[in-house]
């Protein structure tokens, strides 16, 4: 009887719909809770602000979704699964790149406009500028492996990525903190709003459910248009490359957009340019041991507009010392020209 009801079209639509509002409350929710967490997690271990949204902050909203690619390479079968894994690491960075920047950019124009704060990026570029190295090196490499077929090369390769990120770690962590351009203030943890100093199993507690949140909203989210897709006969090619990797960049975009509004910068980019050196070099890494590393001329395309999105971006801050948001959410063009070509001429 209730899979009658939902037969119908009126039905099915609006309960999707109300899936999708679903999951937008739940991201939300487990993206206050997460970037709370996180933010009382840096203060009681006194890291540096840059620190907490480059690491912290990028590996544990990039951790769900790294495990796709792992799964999907050294557990699968068949080749087809293989290719997702490959789809899954490169799809990150080019959605990092292309999409999330620029939407965080137009998002900083759209806050001056009405008021809520000016149109400029309060950040440490320094830190922005070695986030942006650390990535094109390594995703330079990982281009290089596609057009050297030497599986030696390629584990060589791969390690010298684990070693690049390990590196990157150290010089976050060893960086000296400085005061926050916008609202330092940390308001009390959910978990323990009376504590001024809330213990570690609170606030691992209170990140954990938060992350839980967004992974789950981020899922209720590809179901929804997953299933909506089907029903509307949209193409196969649009989902894949518009819904799916929206939705699993959705924690990243989550929490750089809500920290953008609370005026706290340095988390809002570090947390994006943090997790595309991530993305650039652990995932990347398991790509290279555990596949051929043969890539179409499509998934090629993706590593080179990411790493040219990236390049723009660092040749803006080395040639006026910052950003220019209506220039950095220029590079959407990259993403709305391959989205376009890859319609008009196919997979």
């Amino acid at each position: 009887m209730f899979r009658g009801f939902l037969a119908r079209p009126q039905v099915t639509i609006l309960f999707y719909a109300g899936l999708f509002l679903a999951s937008v409350v739940i991201t939300l929710g487990g993206c206050h809770l997460f970037t709370n967490g996180i933010e009382w997690l840096g203060k009681r271990l006194n890291i540096s602000e840059g620190a907490v949204g480059s690491v912290f902050a990028a590996v544990g909203t990039t951790l769900p979704e790294t495990s796709i690619p792992i799964i999907a390479i050294f557990f699968g079968a068949r080749g087809e699964q293989t290719e997702v894994g490959l789809g899954a690491i490169l799809g990150a960075p080019f959605m990092l790149s292309t999409l999330v920047l620029p939407i965080l950019a137009s998002l900083l124009l759209l806050y001056a406009k009405i008021g809520r704060r000016t149109a400029v990026f309060k950040l440490n570029y320094g830190e922005v500028r070695v986030d942006i190295l650390f990535f094109l090196i390594s995703y330079g490499l990982a281009l290089t492996c596609a057009v050297i077929p030497s599986r030696v090369f390629h584990g060589a390769v791969a390690v010298v990525l684990i070693g690049l990120y390990m590196y990157y770690m150290r010089l976050k962590f060893s960086a000296e903190d400085e005061e926050s351009e916008g609202d330092s203030a940390i308001e009390p943890l959910l978990f323990a709003r009376k504590s001024l100093r809330p213990s570690y199993p609170v606030i691992g507690l209170q990140g954990i459910i938060g992350l839980l949140g967004l992974i789950w909203g981020a899922h209720l989210f590809v179901t929804a248009a997953e299933s909506v897709s089907a029903e509307l006969q949209v193409s196969p090619l649009i989902l894949a490359l518009l819904i799916a990797p929206l939705a699993t960049e959705l924690p990243e975009m989550s929490n750089s957009f809500l920290w953008l509004y609370r005026k706290k910068d340095r988390l809002a980019v570090g947390n994006v340019t943090g997790a595309m050196v991530f993305q650039g070099t652990f995932p990347v890494s398991v790509g290279l041991l555990g596949t051929d590393w043969v890539l179409g001329q499509m998934a090629l395309a993706t590593m080179v507009l990411a790493v040219v999105a990236m390049a723009m971006g660092l040749l803006q801050i080395l040639w006026t010392g910052y950003w220019r948001p209506w220039l950095l959410s220029g590079s959407a063009l990259l993403y709305l020209g391959y989205s376009v070509f890859l319609y008009s001429h196919g997979p």
